[in-house]
């Protein structure tokens, strides 16, 4: 069995299906972004055999040379989708669960109606641009898995019934009923509303979290490619800790200023701090300020996911946990780093695994936005 992501190069393409206009084309190698580009001959030909079988009647789907797999995938009949890989063990299951996160992060950040409905090329090239931090962690090396099963990366912390309680009143206090705790693009704990998310948008968005650089505070227009695809909503994003965001999904209120009293200027100030004079106790305060230390320790579980002490045998390298049901995973390789082989390689054999079973042996699960493609 080969390893997922050992060298090699992969190429994602994105056109507009009609014109067959290139509108990006994104990289990497041996798992990390690149700034290489295929040459225009061999994007053109890759499209023209595409939109060739489908002038016949034929979806051509996939194809396999000695060293490289390409997947075809086209949306709503307007953006077509190319991947090349040349990484040892490939499979055509990641690969076309890449193109639907891929595709699914368009929608997250542009909208379904300026996928559908391109007006303007150079435009529509421009607005991309914002998603390009994300659809390149899809490309590289992740410690996440969430693209690959569909279920949103999830960990176990120490004190995760008093995290519970807090954000289902803070929600309350907020008027929203989808707020989460994210560390490294895992979610901690969650309201039943942010729970009820459908895919790929409970994947996407604390993906999206992990993508982007730390900021005290956010206020993101975003999209739901399955709930909301064509109107926007607000993600606000409040730096707890360092490496602890807290995240709504909301409308137009809460105003960012009544969660956070400082000034959008001011640098990150931790719960521990003092506010400002002028602040009068916030929200932020009154219901995270006695949870302060349960949340710190919520901040080195990062990729690990399970508490330290948490009863497993010695002799387990990696851990995959599934529910389909609620479509939570809960993913670590990091529970006896003094053993080989080496946390990335358990990492990429470990999915190839999952990968090698779930084509062999179960059907693959189609989510709300590959259902809506053609």
């Amino acid at each position: 069995m080969g390893e997922e992501g050992t060298g090699g190069t992969v190429y994602l393409l994105c056109l507009a299906a009609s014109s067959g206009v290139p509108l990006f084309c994104r990289s990497s190698c041996g798992g990390v972004p690149t700034r290489q580009q295929l040459p225009f001959s061999v994007i053109g030909s890759l499209n023209g055999v595409h939109m060739f079988g489908q002038n016949l009647e034929v979806q051509l789907s996939s194809a396999r040379t000695e060293d490289t797999t390409v997947v075809w995938k086209s949306f709503h009949d307007s953006i077509t989708l190319i991947v090349l890989s040349s990484e040892e063990g490939s499979s055509e299951l990641r690969l076309e669960r890449l193109l639907q996160m891929v595709f699914g992060a368009m929608v997250l950040l542009v909208g379904l109606e300026e996928l559908t409905n391109i007006r303007n090329i150079e435009r529509l090239k421009k607005e991309l641009r914002a998603s390009y931090h994300l659809i390149d962690s899809f490309l590289g090396d992740s410690e996440l898995i969430g693209d690959l099963t569909q279920c949103v990366d999830c960990m176990v912390p120490l004190e995760g019934s008093l995290l519970q309680e807090a954000l289902a009143g803070f929600a309350e206090a907020t008027s929203t009923a989808f707020v989460s705790l994210v560390v490294s693009g895992r979610v901690v704990a969650a309201t039943e509303g942010w729970w009820r998310l459908g895919m790929p948008e409970a994947v996407l968005l604390p993906w999206l979290l992990g993508s982007l650089l730390p900021q005290t505070a956010r206020d993101y227009p975003v999209y739901l490619p399955h709930g909301s695809p064509t109107v926007p909503h607000r993600l606000l994003t409040l730096t707890l800790l360092p490496g602890l965001e807290l995240c709504l999904l909301c409308g137009p209120r809460p105003l960012l200023s009544e969660l956070d009293p400082q000034l959008p200027t001011s640098p990150t100030v931790p719960l521990d701090d003092h506010a400002p004079d002028h602040a009068s106790p916030q929200l932020l305060e009154r219901w995270w300020q006695p949870l302060l230390e349960p949340l710190r320790t919520c901040v080195p579980l990062g990729p690990r996911a399970l508490p330290a002490g948490f009863p497993l045998h010695v002799d387990i390298l990696g851990l995959l946990l599934l529910h389909l049901e609620l479509r939570r995973c809960l993913f670590t390789v990091e529970l006896s780093e003094d053993k080989e082989p080496s946390l990335d390689q358990r990492r990429r054999l470990l999915r190839s695994f999952y990968t090698l079973v779930t084509s062999m042996h179960f059907s693959p699960v189609t989510t709300e936005t590959s259902s809506a493609s053609h």
